[in-house]
């Protein structure tokens, strides 16, 4: 006699045809029948979503299911994955132990200014205001336990780490220099809000900022353009002025005993050689020649055009340079572009004395006086910056100009022309690689870019005390080293070249420009990855992470401690994090 009844289940079945696996999943009755059991398919449910079919077969278990948005409650959401990505960076390169080997609230504050200096630049307050628990802009507060912090806080904080810099400073030279490396060093000035700071000084402002008092910042970095150290002078100090301080540090406290220091032509000066470098047994150095030396150079008959008859570069040598090797280079572009400059700036300077010329000929108004007119004439010489190429006559009645051709044309003659100078052997260092690792100095120019404008923010500066700027700065210093080993890992999304090491290889020359690789052009060109992804700027990808969120739920109704629910990675952010090589959850 046949049994009817029997339960209701949803079974799935897989099978593999061509390297490809189908999915069934069919609604099945099983009953008993003459004391054998045996199958009814209902139905075939493979045509629903997938949380339809998992919806049904729970509810055939015997579950209760709820919607989650009539049961429970989301108490609160941040922002997280740009925090967590920075963070984990951050704890991932052993930043985090450097500053302090032992957890503490001290050392967490300092964690906290250093990731949202990467994540959202701003001020303490600002920062304060972000980490805070009732007004957080992200999960870093939360991550790291600091969503009580005031600003005191971070102020004291900042205190705390100043006094660490030399250690820390230490474990990165440990890191990143070794004896035989090359060294870059580069100095920068940044604007100061307020009077009251005593580094605050009057210098030659590279911000442009007229009126402004300064600070001058000095940065080493190894060949990489990776920072290792950084120091704040008074404003008013001169660039070479520095240099004394960087060579007892990397003899002295990074121990060094044999190093070669790149410098830029306004640093590295004849006196500076004489005083403070060539004293120094095992330290070598390269810079540049300035203008005035290498036309002193060209008037001896040392440099001239035939020296590029067959390469773009020549060594030379000079017995106002004894014991030092001269690398004589012209890029044709870059005479070009010098070339086409001039002649702008000539003819925009004869377009401004030609109105003052006129005016010394008009009926009405007309101007007059020697006086009047070298007044007129000196405010619009040098504006351009080309003066010097003019010959003027000025009388009571009259004003004429004319261009100084021959000393145009021996100008010209070393359009393109650079010298580097260096006291490096050369079975140490070959023409080629000289020029190579002076031009590298571009790396630690990048590094000041990236700290004072693009992401990092060290300006304006409101910090009255000197220690407390002295802080700030090195903070944004430690927010550049990550940035610059997350930029590295994440290279392939990035608009950066990731494949730097083919664009060397395929570089006809040293002296012309770099070109990226023939991988980054195409990145650039189709703005997609190779993996279809879209290419990101560093501060897009960021913004990309920050929407993945944290979010703590709980049942409503209920008093009970949320729980924790984070977004899960679209494929874009989740290849981003595994560049980077961090979990979400910290």
């Amino acid at each position: 006699m046949a049994t009817r009844g029997g339960a209701v289940h949803v079974a799935t079945t897989r099978r593999r045809y061509r390297d490809r696996v189908y999915e069934t999943h069919l609604l099945r009755r099983t009953y008993r029948e003459d004391g054998k059991v045996k199958h009814e398919t209902l139905g075939n449910l493979s045509h629903l979503p997938p949380l339809a079919i998992e919806a049904v077969r729970r509810s055939l278990k015997g579950e209760v299911l709820i919607s989650a948005e009539e049961h429970f409650d989301c108490v609160r959401s941040l922002p997280h994955g740009h925090a967590a990505a920075v963070l984990g960076s951050l704890r991932a390169l052993g930043l985090e132990r450097i500053i302090a080997a032992r957890p503490g609230r001290e050392r967490d504050l300092v964690v906290a200014m250093i990731v949202a200096r990467v994540v959202a630049p701003g001020s303490k307050l600002a920062t304060c205001r972000a980490i805070s628990a009732h007004t957080a802009e992200t999960s870093l507060g939360d991550m790291l336990g600091v969503e009580d912090a005031s600003e005191d806080d971070l102020y004291a904080a900042m205190d705390w780490l100043l006094p660490r810099q030399g250690r820390i400073e230490d474990e990165l030279a440990r890191r990143h220099l070794s004896d035989n490396t090359l060294v870059l060093y580069d100095v920068t000035s940044s604007y100061f809000e307020g009077r009251t700071c005593p580094l605050a000084r009057r210098g030659h402002s590279r911000d442009k900022k007229r009126g402004k008092l300064q600070i001058v910042i000095g940065l080493l970095c190894d060949r990489e353009g990776r920072p290792v150290a950084v120091e704040v002078f008074e404003g008013n100090t001169g660039d070479p002025t520095t240099l004394s301080a960087q060579v007892a540090r990397l003899r002295k406290r990074f121990g060094l005993k044999r190093v070669v220091l790149v410098g830029d032509r306004g640093m590295i000066t004849d006196a500076r050689i004489r005083e403070d470098l060539d004293p120094v047994d095992g330290l070598s150095w390269i810079t540049a020649l300035r203008a005035p030396a290498i036309q002193r150079l060209a008037a001896e008959g040392a440099v001239s055009r035939t020296l590029f008859d067959e390469s773009d570069l020549a060594e030379i040598r000079s017995d106002d340079f004894p014991g030092e090797r001269l690398v004589v280079c012209r890029n044709p572009m870059l005479a070009e572009e010098r070339s086409r400059k001039r002649e702008e700036l000539l003819r925009a300077t004869e377009k401004e004395l030609e109105k003052i010329a006129v005016a010394t000929r008009r009926t009405r108004q007309r101007l007059h006086g020697a006086d009047k007119i070298g007044l007129r004439v000196g405010q619009v010489r040098n504006k351009y910056k080309v003066g010097k190429h003019f010959e003027f006559e000025i009388t009571d009645d009259s004003f004429s100009f004319s261009r100084k051709q021959e000393q145009i044309r021996e100008e010209a003659a070393l359009d393109g022309v650079y010298v580097i100078r260096t006291n490096v052997p050369g079975e140490e260092l070959n023409a080629e690689d000289t020029v190579r690792a002076y031009k590298s100095l571009s790396l630690a120019e990048r590094a000041f870019r990236t700290m004072k404008t693009i992401d990092l923010k060290v300006r304006p500066i409101h910090h009255r005390k000197e220690d407390r700027v002295r802080a700030h700065v090195f903070l944004c210093m430690l927010a550049y080293y990550v940035e610059w080993h997350m930029r590295e890992r994440l290279a392939p999304l990035l608009f950066d070249d990731h494949d730097r090491a083919s664009a060397a290889a395929q570089r006809e020359s040293i002296v012309r420009k770099a070109k990226r690789s023939q991988a980054a052009e195409r990145k650039a060109q189709s703005k997609r990855t190779n993996d279809g992804f879209d290419v990101e700027s560093f501060r897009g990808m960021l913004s990309l992470l920050g929407t993945i969120v944290k979010s703590w739920v709980r049942p409503r109704g209920t008093t009970m401690e949320p729980f924790i629910m984070v977004t899960i990675p679209n494929p874009h952010q989740r290849r981003a994090l595994e560049l980077l090589g961090v979990p979400l959850r910290q």
